[in-house]
């Protein structure tokens, strides 16, 4: 593939002497694919079995000859009316009984017949009539799966969970051991009895919400699976994505991203957050950790602002640019947007677009224009590496766990996560995302954030990677129960409690009044006063150096931070969460045993570093001014500017 420039195309939405215009603007912009098709179920089939084509011949015959590519939507992700009113069954239920209806999006069920009948009756004749088409460069698979609707509590999915839990576990006895259900009477005599986690009078099984977050993740990605196997079927070595959506808690994405041949992600950081940088750069860095050795692209972003915030800021000039140049600097081989003219009508009338109300006269157009003609001159950039010393292992089945009810104190899986690579990003470090269990061996220093649910084996491969020779930091709230939410047999930490030389005695959350922020505890040792937040404990140090101990509290004396010789390598135990300041220090001083460096000898706020291949970027955030050093040369980046170095 070349690099990807364009946006979600709506033709439909426009009479046809406007699509004309739309292709001669996206020649002056550069444009290489447009997403065509993602919302026109209702115009690709207007009524049950009437299939009406021609007006998308004449789109992908105008782009074609307009030397444009098409990522051709499935068109799945909103089933029209006459679907919803014929065939009931369609609509998705919540946990507390309530039938969703019609008149947005993503109103189905991913465990309806019906709908799942209608869907392939839909892929197979947009298969069969544009899978060898000449514009065709990819296939999108329906939309954002889960994004509104990520879980379905009725009858139909009942059956299926049945059905899942009869494959993971053979027989009623072994979902029981699993369970746990001897607690609060809850033995299931067959599987017959099993019902969804639906509203209850108080907390649920928490291994039944688990199974039940894994069931509804796998119950979208087999509607992926069932719709990719006919567009092989019919248009064979064509790629096909569907689009992700960062960090989204709804869906594991390691077990997405195995069924695509390239990972594509949407993308909408808040202009008016300071922090927003940092956020997206996670996100470009996920997905390329979940890309692997295959292309990512960003499929979506808002060229200014999005309509569904409180307040929706506007990208600031430049702003658009540097994101964008972000993404590619981060390994993207595309740079996409929703969408490509700005809707006249509906539920996203005043989100951006490349071709804004105003039209071709306006700052956003030649933003957008200026970006294409950049990115025309970038294509060596394809398919190079972004290289990584440090890893970060981020894991769904410990993100879900962590966030039930009944847990030791509420906490934020993805908040410690970006706390944690936010100390990195600071320092221009480039991080890599590993799930559990991955091989570890390229990397110099890991980092295990809130890993609280893990089987032995993903906490048996940190401790060969620390064996080994590598820098292993852990923290709090890790190791504490199994697979199946079951406390590991040895006690908190599992198998690893050996391998960070600390036991954990007991759990001491940081609790204030209901309704105020939790208090903060002093921390104080060899990495100087630390703050630390959400978190103290009773850890004894068992072969551990203590390189911080709690300074204040009940826990006062005990220790925070500490650092235990394993074989070749070292395994550092945190726990509390420091502040940004304390973060850093403590990741400084990680960096420092494994011998990492980043990408600048001076960092400054808001900008970020990158290699990637053989170029450095520079990108300035910022509206002022920044200094930064880059191999012992001082440079000055103005405001918003990218600058790549080779």
């Amino acid at each position: 593939m070349t690099l990807w420039f364009g946006g979600d195309y709506n033709p439909e939405q426009w009479p046809r002497e406007v699509w004309d215009e739309d292709v001669r603007l996206m020649r002056r912009a550069g444009v290489t694919v447009a997403t065509v098709g993602v919302f026109s179920w209702a115009q690709l089939e207007p009524e049950d079995g009437r299939f009406e084509f021609e007006w998308l011949d004449d789109v992908l015959g105008r782009l074609h000859a307009g030397g444009i590519g098409v990522d051709l939507a499935t068109a799945t992700a909103s089933p029209p009316p006459w679907a919803l009113r014929g065939y009931p069954d369609i609509a998705p239920v919540t946990a507390d009984g309530v039938r969703l209806g019609g008149g947005s999006r993503q109103h189905y069920s991913p465990h309806s017949p019906s709908y799942r009948r209608l869907a392939g009756r839909l892929v197979r004749e947009l298969a069969g009539r544009y899978g060898a088409h000449p514009a065709l460069v990819a296939w999108h698979v329906n939309n954002e799966f889960g994004c509104h609707v990520s879980r379905c509590y009725g009858e139909h999915a009942a059956v299926a969970f049945r059905d899942w839990l009869r494959a993971r576990y053979g027989t009623a006895d072994a979902l029981n051991a699993a369970w746990g259900t001897a607690f609060w009477s809850q033995r299931y005599a067959s599987f017959d009895e099993i019902e969804p986690p639906r509203a209850a009078p108080t907390l649920l099984n928490p291994t039944q919400v688990l199974d039940f977050d894994r069931f509804s993740s796998d119950a979208l990605l087999d509607l992926h699976r069932a719709e990719t196997a006919i567009l092989r079927e019919l248009s064979p070595g064509v790629p096909v994505t569907t689009n992700f959506m960062g960090p989204f808690r709804g869906l594991d994405y390691w077990r997405w991203a195995e069924e695509v041949d390239l990972v594509s992600d949407d993308s909408y950081p808040d202009p008016a957050d300071p922090d927003s940088p940092a956020t997206a750069a996670l996100g470009r860095d996920l997905m390329r950790s979940l890309a692997g050795d295959r292309p990512w692209v960003l499929m979506e972003q808002a060229p200014s602002a999005v309509n569904w915030r409180l307040r929706n800021a506007p990208k600031p000039p430049g702003g658009n640019r540097v994101l964008s140049m972000q993404a590619l600097a981060r390994g993207a081989d595309g740079i996409m947007y929703f969408q490509w003219r700005q809707a006249a009508s509906g539920a996203e009338t005043f989100h951006s677009a490349m071709v804004p109300h105003g039209g071709p006269d306006t700052r956003v157009y030649r933003e957008v224009e200026a970006l294409g003609a950049e990115l025309g001159e970038l294509g060596w950039v394809e398919r190079q590496p972004v290289p990584a010393r440090v890893a970060i292992v981020f894991d769904w089945t410990a993100w879900w766990a962590l966030e039930q009810p009944s847990r030791p104190t509420a906490l934020s899986y993805l908040g410690i996560v970006t706390d944690w690579y936010r100390a990195f990003w600071d320092r221009s470090v480039t991080v890599d995302f590993v799930r559990p269990g991955a091989d570890l061996s390229a990397y110099s220093l890991v980092v295990a954030p809130v890993l609280f649910a893990a089987d032995a084996a993903a906490l048996d491969g940190l401790h060969a990677f620390a064996a080994s020779g590598g820098t292993l930091a852990v923290t709090f709230q890790s190791g504490v129960l199994d697979e199946s939410l079951h406390v590991h047999p040895s006690g908190y930490l599992g198998p690893l409690a050996a391998t960070l030389g600390v036991r954990v005695e007991e759990f001491a959350p940081l609790a204030g009044p209901p309704g105020a922020e939790p208090p903060v505890i002093a921390v104080d040792g060899e990495l100087g006063p630390l703050t630390g937040r959400w978190w103290s404990e009773y850890t004894h140090a068992e072969g551990a150096d203590v390189l911080a101990g709690f300074a204040a509290g009940d826990v006062a004396g005990w220790p925070a931070v500490t650092r235990n010789t394993v074989g070749a390598g070292t395994a550092w135990y945190v726990a509390t969460h420091p502040d940004a300041d304390g973060l850093g220090r403590v990741a400084g001083a990680l960096l420092a045993t494994a011998g990492v460096d980043g990408v600048l000898d001076r960092c400054a706020d808001g900008v970020e570093a990158v290699v990637r291949g053989d170029a450095t970027f520079l990108l300035n955030h910022r509206g002022e001014q920044r200094q930064v050093v880059w191999r012992g040369e001082e440079l000055v980046l103005g405001p918003r500017e990218v600058r790549i170095l080779t």
